[in-house]
């Protein structure tokens, strides 16, 4: 199972030719097989007690007219019946003795029955239609991409190039300058939408991909799914290209695939996730895994851009490593990472301190965003008086912190919500006691 060998087998893609996947017209397109066919609907019926054929095809994701003939196959087995027949939405079917029985047995292998598990190769072939490769974002697209931030012109010239690579990249400077924020706004620059399967089949593992914690689903519109005769592939879901943020929590365990011994499911790891997008390593450097797992266990992917993982019985699968890959550290990368490691990742940018007149500039747009009053004088001032006398840096987060605290100081006094000398004189005590 190699991505160089992966070819859908049907038409792919949309009428701008973006990637597509269309619905299967027989079980045999779908590379479902008719025994994971009857697992599910078993398993379906056995936890719901009764359900219309239109209620079973939508809850796995496959045709009315595919999962219709299965049911009339079970139906002739005598693993199910028909309960009543509704003039809306078809039969209502309910399990057997025998087919509670044989629902029994399938749950003890594996407890999933949610949307028919998609092939493999069409999933790495999915990942090839939409890398984030052939994307090459221009120098508009960042700007669309960090609109909402304030971001020096020299620093939008380094970002650029290393977001058009779509290789790796190193964010480190001091603590709230805004690396993560950068960071998660990349993704924005690539194209808005990509598709992956809710679960894929490897080997014979059933490998959750959709995770609705990490992944933003944007189902398509009215109207939109039906292209011509063509209508979407419903075991797929149309998400927001993904940006996966994972800090100090990671380890080895996230980077492999998780099976679950008590439901026989796996869940796919963070990586994989993360393919077609950007993929986030937060806080590098302070993960629970030492950083010379990290490197080790992704040295070759980075390079390669696949990655190998293990199914539950041992069975070793390529797979693609797709993602940009940010790490954002507050370290210098040298004092964490060996030349070897620095070679992979081509783009190292620090993220500096900001001037004094952004710092003003973002007080100002601040102020906006919490209602306050723009008082440049008071700004100053407060430069003057907490930042000049003691070298204190400017951080880009200490606007928003210290109008936070404003806000809070005048809502218990119950006061109105503006600046004051005496209001920002409280803020930074508190805020920079032990700083």
């Amino acid at each position: 199972m190699k991505s160089e060998s992966a070819v859908l087998t049907r038409p792919s893609q949309g009428p701008d030719g973006s990637f597509l996947p269309t619905e299967p017209r027989t079980l045999a397109e779908s590379k479902v097989s008719e025994s994971m066919m009857e697992e599910l609907i078993c398993k379906f019926l056995m936890a719901k007690g009764e359900a219309t054929i239109r209620a079973i095809s939508d809850q796995i994701g496959m045709p009315y007219q595919i999962t219709e003939e299965v049911i009339t196959k079970l139906k002739s087995e005598q693993l199910l019946g028909y309960v009543d027949q509704s003039a809306m939405n078809g039969y209502l079917c309910k399990l057997t003795e025998s087919g509670r029985n044989r629902g029994v047995v399938y749950s003890g292998f594996c407890s999933y029955f949610g949307a028919a598990p998609v092939d493999f190769d069409d999933y790495v072939a999915s990942v090839k239609a939409q890398t984030i490769n052939d994307q090459n974002p221009t120098e508009e697209d960042l700007k669309r991409a960090f609109s909402d931030l304030l971001i020096e012109p020299s620093m939008m010239v380094k970002l650029g190039p290393a977001v058009n690579s779509g290789k790796g990249m190193f964010l480190f400077g001091y603590p709230g300058n805004g690396k993560t924020s950068i960071a998660e706004r990349i993704t924005a620059a690539f194209g808005k939408y990509v598709w992956i399967p809710r679960a894929i089949s490897m080997d014979r593992d059933i490998v959750r991909v959709f995770d609705p914690m990490s992944h933003e689903e944007c189902p398509m519109e009215q109207g939109e799914g039906l292209l011509g005769n063509v209508s979407f592939d419903r075991r797929w879901v149309r998400i927001k290209r993904p940006t996966i943020v994972v800090g100090g929590e990671l380890t080895m365990e996230h980077l492999e695939i998780q099976y679950n011994p008590q439901t026989g499911i796996s869940e796919a790891p963070v990586q994989m996730k993360s393919n077609t997008g950007l993929l986030l390593i937060d806080d590098f450097g302070r993960q629970r895994m030492t950083v010379d797992e990290l490197l080790n266990r992704w040295i070759v992917p980075l390079e390669k851009r696949y990655d190998y993982l293990n199914t539950s019985n041992g069975k070793k699968i390529q797979v693609p490593f797709d993602q940009l890959v940010v790490f954002s550290t507050n370290l210098e990368p040298k004092d964490l990472v060996d030349d070897a490691f620095l070679r992979r990742i081509p783009y190292k940018i620090e993220v500096p301190n900001p001037s004094v007149e952004n710092f003003v500039k973002l007080f100002k747009i601040m102020c906006g965003v919490y209602k306050f009053e723009w008082r440049p004088e008071l700004i100053q001032q407060l430069i003057k008086k907490h930042y000049l006398p003691t070298n204190r840096p400017l951080r880009n987060c200490h606007p928003r912190d210290l109008l936070l605290q404003v806000t809070n100081y005048c809502k218990y006094l119950k006061r109105p919500i503006e600046l004051s000398e005496e209001a920002l004189d409280f803020a930074c005590e508190n805020y920079f006691s032990i700083m």
